[in-house]
């Protein structure tokens, strides 16, 4: 699989994004609207949105993305927001590759640290246990957070 990543954002890429969330089948119309709204802002505001992005393409299809940014009022810590893969590509690396890839951009940003919210609902076990094989750990659990 020869898989290409880029960082610019382009205005096909909301679109893009509503395509690899929708097909996830975890995400609530809700859900999806904020992941496209990132993408919108990026957009508008450039660089001051402090929405970053790397997506993953295959023969030309975005096929997963990862959006993340610094948490304001800290020295060099970052969120990582979305990460998402789309449903056909799911199980091949490819999430692996995009998280290494936003660890080694916030490297580069001189951040030390990247946060991920994820919800405790049963749906995203397979959610937590990606993060906890990739070397990341529980840090808090806020009951009901997400409802």
């Amino acid at each position: 699989m020869n898989i290409k990543f880029r960082d610019v954002v382009r205005n096909d890429d909301a679109a893009n994004v509503r395509e690899i969330v929708r097909s996830a089948g975890f995400f609530n119309d809700a859900e999806i609207k904020v992941a496209v709204e990132l993408v919108d802002e990026r957009l508008a505001k450039g660089l001051e949105s402090n929405y970053f992005f790397i997506f993953a393409e295959v023969e030309e299809r975005t096929v997963g993305y990862v959006c993340y940014g610094p948490i304001p009022a800290t020295a060099a810590s970052y969120n990582l927001y979305w990460i998402a893969v789309h449903e056909g590509r799911c199980g091949k690396g490819l999430g692996r590759l995009l998280l290494e890839k936003t660890e080694q951009a916030v490297k580069e940003l001189k951040g030390s640290r990247i946060y991920i919210e994820t919800s405790s609902r049963k749906q995203y076990v397979p959610t937590r246990a990606f993060y906890e094989n990739n070397a990341y750990k529980l840090e808090a659990v806020l009951e009901e957070f997400y409802a």
